[in-house]
């Protein structure tokens, strides 16, 4: 989700889609025969998939949402979660949290931005950026809602003191339990620790260096024992009039989830939509590239959710995603 002040919206036309095509053979993809057709929720738009694959063997993905007819994105005020077993078919499990439901929130409500969720303990954690006052731009928080659910009875609990205010929360949990936190906007990716209460910070942010024209949107995944951060660019080599072209979707590397990273390029070129904001997991053995683009709404401010199949080379860099 961007900070400049565009349209972007949510509709509420019917059904999910769940036919297939793209087929190959299992032995080749890891046991998914197909990918449905993109966008692969059609019932209302979405943006800024957060996917992860939890204990139930299911994958989900949480969701920020565009209001239709789009005036702005200070509309965006709720979340839906969907989930496959089979990367064609999708569940909607409904909406989980509202900005109605955030009590320090903004009182004008809206500005339910890029989520972020993850599993530990028995709870899942479920981060969310909200501006606390009038004045958005200078009151972002990330707000923490819990439950004991993937996709339901999520409860705000508060927000992560000490950050910045900066949005589009990642918390990637490292093999050994600990927990990182990740956010960023307007050219600035801020990287720390988190505590086992999975809530406050645990010591000081820093500044991520080594990122090549960062925009937002960061997301942290590991690879054969590598650290991977990507994210959205600002497209700078095709700026119109003072407005920065579509983005890109880059990433960096590192032996470590604070880095040092370095830049390694473009994964994904730009959709039909002006932004993207993208996730990477592996699901059943094979790795996907979660996305968003406009082709819903024909090409409008209106996003809809993507996915692609995602390839690395054998010195583990990641080759370029063909959106289908």
């Amino acid at each position: 989700m961007r900070y400049s002040y565009l349209p972007f919206a949510l509709s509420l036309m019917l059904g999910v889609c769940s036919c297939g095509q793209g087929k190959q053979a299992a032995a080749e993809t890891g046991g998914i025969d197909s990918l449905g057709p993109n966008p692969f929720v059609t019932h209302m738009y979405t943006a800024d998939p957060s996917a992860h694959v939890w204990e139930d063997g299911r994958l989900y993905v949480y969701a920020s949402h565009d209001i239709d007819p789009p005036r702005g994105c200070d509309l965006m005020d709720r979340y839906h979660v969907f989930s496959t077993d089979d990367m064609v078919n999708w569940t909607d499990h409904g909406e989980i949290l509202n900005s109605s439901q955030v009590e320090w929130g903004r009182p004008e409500g809206g500005f339910m931005w890029a989520p972020d969720c993850v599993y530990k303990n028995g709870t899942y954690y479920f981060y969310f950026p909200h501006p606390s006052d009038s004045r958005w731009n200078d009151s972002w928080k990330i707000g923490v809602a819990t439950s004991k659910e993937p996709a339901a009875n999520f409860t705000v609990q508060g927000y992560i003191e000490g950050l910045e205010p900066l949005i589009d929360p990642c918390v990637f949990l490292d093999d050994d339990g600990q927990a990182y936190i990740y956010h960023g906007g307007g050219g600035r990716c801020m990287a720390g620790k988190l505590k086992d209460n999975m809530m406050e910070l645990d010591g000081e942010m820093q500044v991520i260096e080594g990122l090549e024209d960062f925009h937002e949107a960061p997301w942290v995944h590991k690879y054969n024992g590598k650290y991977y951060l990507s994210y959205s660019d600002n497209h700078d080599d095709n700026w119109k009039d003072g407005v920065s072209g579509d983005n890109r979707m880059r990433y960096a590397m590192s032996d470590s989830p604070l880095g040092p990273w370095k830049n390694m390029g473009i994964y994904m070129e730009p959709t039909d939509s002006y932004t993207n904001h993208g996730s990477i997991v592996e699901y059943k053995g094979e790795w996907f590239a979660f996305y968003h683009n406009s082709a819903l709404s024909n090409h409008d401010w209106l996003r809809s959710i993507c996915v692609d199949r995602l390839y690395y080379n054998e010195d583990g860099t990641i080759k370029m995603v063909e959106q289908h």
